[in-house]
């Protein structure tokens, strides 16, 4: 499975991706976030499903860049261009993958600016080819394994936090998937945006150096939950213990 992130606040984008590909029994360590920077275009695009699918879109979405780049001054179309290629690998191939028993369930994360977008944007791009983008409401997309870190995001993320925080947020989000699906894992990946700045900063990090905010995190939650009130349980213990006798 695949855990990617992607969110939209008001200074920029922050995205994470895991590196942990499976097949069968059998997994390995690759990248899911891929960056294209050239004067005045920016973007990066996460995906999540049938490898070899995501593979050979980019590759097309490549030749279509060298060709036509010039031509994308607003993201969205690229996005409609990156969507013409999941098309193009659709025909290609999805009877073939529907025979074999394999499904082509590429689903994408797409962020950046280009040079007349007059902010920063973010896109989920379906299987379908078909895309929606990124609301204040709910500045954020997950694709893969998206329901663990879901609860945490929807409490904490807004549009006005800080890129800082919504850092910190995407990785506790991802750890909490990390420890309930077997299938996502270090190291991971992280892509920040600053609104207007054409720049993508990227770095990876190991399980080994984000060790220390687990551990934090963890003894903060068990020191959160044993401080909350409990006198709304006063009934339930009561009648439990009288219960018991």
């Amino acid at each position: 499975m695949t855990f990617c992130i992607g969110m939209k606040v008001a200074e920029g984008l922050v995205g994470i991706a895991d590196t942990r590909v499976t097949s069968g029994m059998e997994w390995i360590t690759a990248r899911k976030v891929v960056v294209l920077e050239r004067t005045g275009h920016t973007m990066f695009i996460m995906t999540s499903g049938l490898r070899s699918a995501r593979d050979k879109a980019l590759t097309y979405f490549d030749e279509v860049l060298e060709d036509q780049d010039a031509s994308f001054d607003k993201l969205y179309k690229a996005v409609n261009a990156f969507a013409e290629q999941v098309r193009r690998v659709t025909a290609e191939d999805k009877k073939a993958l529907v025979d074999s028993g394999l499904d082509l369930n590429l689903y994408c994360i797409i962020g950046g600016q280009l040079e007349k977008d007059r902010e920063h944007k973010l896109y989920l791009l379906y299987p379908q080819a078909n895309w929606v983008e990124v609301a204040q409401g709910t500045p954020y997309y997950v694709i893969g394994e998206s329901s663990y870190g879901k609860p945490l995001l929807d409490r904490a993320l807004s549009y006005e936090t800080s890129m800082e925080t919504a850092l910190k947020l995407g990785y506790l989000a991802f750890d909490a998937t990390r420890i309930a699906a077997v299938d996502v894992d270090f190291p991971i990946d992280v892509v920040m945006y600053r609104t207007g700045s054409y720049h993508i900063t990227q770095h990876r990090y190991t399980a080994e150096e984000l060790k220390h905010i687990s551990q934090e995190w963890q003894e903060k939650l068990l020191v959160s939950v044993n401080q909350l009130p409990g006198d709304w349980m006063r009934v339930v213990l009561e009648n439990s213990r009288i219960d018991k006798a």
